[in-house]
């Protein structure tokens, strides 16, 4: 696992040790970016199921001003922690150790608006549509902002959430990536 592009491509990541996590695989990382950028100039993103964060660390990469991450397990957090030191990427990030649920309603106190929000789940605990809801219930993402679901390939979600349509869906294998943005009639 690396940094797949920007200005620490090539950097390897650490994994999460033990197998409660999945980390997003540098094809489909690469894929993703595609869809969504490929950089940016600036922006405030959210890695709301962070695992290695690599995500969050690939938005940074690409010109991304700061990322929050979260995640709820303790190993996760010290991963990321190291990867984000490793990037040189301290001063533009937050880590919390919580569950997403929290993580929200802390999000919402602060009010806080994102660019970009990533959403990769455990699969057997899929909660995107409820996360989804959530997301354009309290205005978490920004007018021209995008979120990326990733998810199990025989997960349907649905066109629209809300104010949420997905522009795209794609599929890798076994994993699915469908990204979200606000519609812009509203």
């Amino acid at each position: 696992m690396r940094v797949v592009s920007g200005e620490c491509k090539g950097r390897p990541l650490k994994a999460v040790p033990g197998s409660s996590t999945r980390p997003t695989t540098d094809k489909v990382k690469e894929a993703i970016f595609n869809m969504v950028g490929p950089y940016f100039e600036g922006g405030l993103g959210l890695d709301l199921f962070a695992g290695s964060g690599g995500l969050g660390i690939e938005a940074l990469s690409r010109g991304f001003e700061k990322v929050i991450f979260i995640d709820r397990d303790g190993k996760a957090i010290q991963t990321i922690r190291e990867n984000i030191e490793a990037c040189g990427y301290e001063g533009n990030s937050e880590v919390f150790r919580n569950d997403a649920e929290r993580a929200l309603k802390a999000i919402i106190k602060r009010e806080l608006c994102f660019d970009m929000i990533f959403l990769d789940p455990p699969y057997k605990k899929q909660q995107l549509l409820n996360l989804l809801g959530k997301i354009d219930e309290e205005n978490l993402l920004k007018q021209d902002g995008t979120i990326v679901c990733e998810h199990s390939f025989d997960v349907n979600l649905p066109e629209q959430v809300g104010r949420l349509y997905r522009k795209r869906q794609e599929t890798y294998g076994i994993i699915a990536v469908s990204i979200y943005e606000t519609n812009s009639e509203d």
